[in-house]
């Protein structure tokens, strides 16, 4: 119920903070915004692209080999939160473009995995049958 309302809300929240800080901003500055941050979110997805999941996998193998201390599927995860970061700068907004810098940042990532873990902690997936 509450992923529902909250995807409704997004784009009033979206609209209100366009109005608000669009004219403080102006349009000028306001459209600048929105392409800098569009442009940025697809660099970040083309580098990803490029290099970054060669570099997971191998961090993966490191991991499984006792080489890392933390946790092996963190590289991948973190690497997961940049490319929903760049996804959500590439989304026209101010809130998502919030959003996107936030996770961008490598402690606020952190965070989010641990508290994500600590959520996911007890649940347990117990398979259907499906015949």
């Amino acid at each position: 119920m509450w992923i529902i309302l909250g995807i409704l809300a997004l784009p009033l929240v979206e609209i209100a903070l366009f109005v608000t800080l669009g004219a403080r901003l102006g349009l000028w500055l306001t459209l600048a915004w929105v392409l800098l941050t569009a442009f940025g979110g697809v660099l970040i997805l083309r580098s990803l692209a490029a290099s970054g999941m060669g570099t997971a996998q191998g961090d993966l193998v490191e991991g499984f080999r006792g080489r890392m201390v933390e946790d092996p599927l963190s590289p991948i995860v973190q690497q997961g939160l940049v490319a929903v970061a760049a996804i959500l700068l590439i989304l026209p907004g101010f809130f998502t473009d919030t959003l996107g810098i936030l996770l961008l940042i490598p402690p606020v990532r952190a965070l989010f995995i641990r508290l994500t873990a600590r959520r996911l902690q007890g649940v347990r997936v117990v398979p259907r049958d499906l015949t």
